[in-house]
């Protein structure tokens, strides 16, 4: 196949057409989790406890793909470096931004649902509920809000931490930075978008009269923490094996800012 003019080589054209693969994959999911954000929790299972009573081990189902969202951008912060990486992170907030948009258009134009003239709202059915866009709008609108100020805090945590670890350790345990900076930034990500979910977006109204608030909260974050930290620990088999295999497929070696002048031989990412 022909390259197009402004593809320099071969090699240039390979390395971004990979990039665009990992960038889309991340884009893609950060959409996906915003708009199913908490609409159905997925539990784990229950556990009785003396103050608070019964606690309920749950995610919320947006929580499902987002662990991917951190091993894109360690790959990306690998083999593209920290300019690009935070990029996509900017671009993702552009995204939220548009997910919020389309929300809201959705919503105010016209449709075929009946308006309440007393009111001047959506007709609710006999169940007391309004259409189904229309509860998924109050939802996910406020879970991408909450979801777009704790992701830039998570993302920009894990970009930071990530190129933090590689510097202290010379490039060297590639295990480190994966988990050390996904972990830290995951502790950010869920505090923040549990908090912020529950008091702007809509989130309290799911709740009944006789949940124990502080009690559900607390362990929705650890329930939620703990899920990505196993994750976490479980994509640096993923990581190890693409690092390897992308560097040779695209001729980049993550580790030249490191390597001495004398000492042109690979490094152990070990």
């Amino acid at each position: 196949m022909a390259l197009h003019p402004i593809e320099a080589s071969a090699l240039h054209a390979r390395r971004e057409r990979v990039f665009l693969v990992i960038a889309g994959l991340f884009l893609g999911t950060l959409a996906m989790l915003n708009i199913l954000g908490i609409l159905r929790f997925i539990t784990f299972g229950t556990i009785e406890t003396d103050n608070w009573g019964e606690l309920t081990f749950a995610v919320a189902v947006g929580v499902l793909p987002y662990p991917v969202t951190f091993l894109c951008t360690d790959l990306i912060c690998e083999l593209y470096g920290r300019a690009r990486a935070s990029a996509v992170v900017w671009v993702g907030l552009l995204l939220n931004a548009w997910v919020l948009f389309i929300l809201w258009l959705g919503g105010v134009l016209p449709g075929f649902e009946t308006i309440d003239t007393t009111t001047g709202d959506i007709a609710r059915d006999a169940a007391n509920r309004v259409p189904v866009f229309f509860e998924v709008r109050t939802l996910a609108f406020g879970a991408t809000i909450a979801s777009m100020i704790a992701y830039l805090l998570a993302q920009f945590t894990d970009v930071y931490m990530y190129h933090f670890w590689k510097k202290v350790t010379k490039g060297r345990h590639l295990w480190l930075r994966n988990n050390g900076s996904t972990l830290a930034s995951q502790v950010v990500d869920t505090v923040a978008v549990i908090l912020i979910t529950w008091f702007i977006g809509g989130f309290a109204a799911t709740i009944t009269e006789d949940t124990n608030v502080a009690a559900f909260l607390i362990t929705l974050i650890l329930t939620g923490y703990v899920f990505k930290f196993v994750i976490a620990v479980l994509d640096t088999i993923p990581l190890y094996y693409l690092v390897r295999w992308l560097s040779r497929y695209l001729d980049i070696d993550p580790n030249a800012e490191y390597r001495h002048a004398t000492d042109p031989g690979p490094e152990s990412t070990s």
